[in-house]
């Protein structure tokens, strides 16, 4: 499938791999750095998705998401992210990616305004509960970031995903060139996702990193198994 990502904001907060792991799928672990692992919220327009050469899926192809997720590695070595929810405007990309592929994706009232550097994002959840979570991110781009500090690369260079489906772990190949990325300053935030996600009292503190990158193209491949569980 491929996809274009763009208008999107990286927001994370670091935090205690130990907190995380539980929430991670089998035969996964946090993925770290200089000790820490993130927790990751993260807002953006989806556009053009289709499959292989084929064209755009009309209407449903574009739509505005934000995901909350988490970093993992499994032992092959294969690092990715497992998204806790995704929120999606469209009820049928919601429902049809929870039946085809377990990701948690959830229907929402979303919106997305500009004003000249500014984003302001807005989604509040209409299924499945908690209804109504969601909040508002509002975001200043800033200077181009000529080289990305290990934190920027950390986040932003995921290449693969780890979902359960039918009682196993995959990991799902991604290829994208790298982001260009730009200084984020945060004016706004009221968030209550990262909570629903079963992670409470993350977003009450200052976040650790803010990026706003520019639009990219996407790709992901065929599912791989994780064989090594726990």
């Amino acid at each position: 499938m491929r996809q274009t990502w763009a208008d999107l904001t990286f927001v994370h907060w670091a935090v205690d791999p130990e907190r995380v792991a539980p929430l991670l799928p089998a035969g996964t672990r946090p993925d770290v750095l200089d000790g820490a692992t993130y927790v990751g919220l993260i807002p953006f327009t989806m556009r053009g998705a289709g499959f292989g050469r084929g064209p755009a899926v009309p209407w449903l192809g574009t739509f505005l998401e934000t995901n909350v997720r988490l970093y993992s590695v499994d032992d092959e070595g294969r690092h990715g992210v497992v998204f806790r929810s995704l929120e999606a405007d469209r009820l049928g990309v919601s429902v049809g990616a929870r039946l085809a592929f377990a990701t948690p994706y959830t229907w929402a009232r979303m919106s997305l305004e500009r004003d000249g550097d500014v984003l302001d994002y807005r989604t509040s959840r209409r299924w499945p509960t908690p209804r109504g979570a969601g909040g508002r991110i509002v975001v200043r781009r800033g200077a181009p970031i000529a080289e990305p500090d290990d934190l920027s690369v950390f986040v932003s260079a995921r290449f693969g995903l780890h979902t359960r489906h039918l009682g196993r772990t995959w990991w799902v190949p991604n290829t994208h060139v790298p982001w260009s990325l730009n200084q984020g300053e945060l004016l706004h935030l009221d968030d209550d996702l990262v909570t629903a996600a079963g992670l409470p009292g993350i977003t009450g503190a200052a976040p650790t990193s803010v990026l706003v990158a520019d639009e990219v193209q996407t790709a992901f491949g065929l599912p791989r198994l994780v064989r090594s569980g726990r």
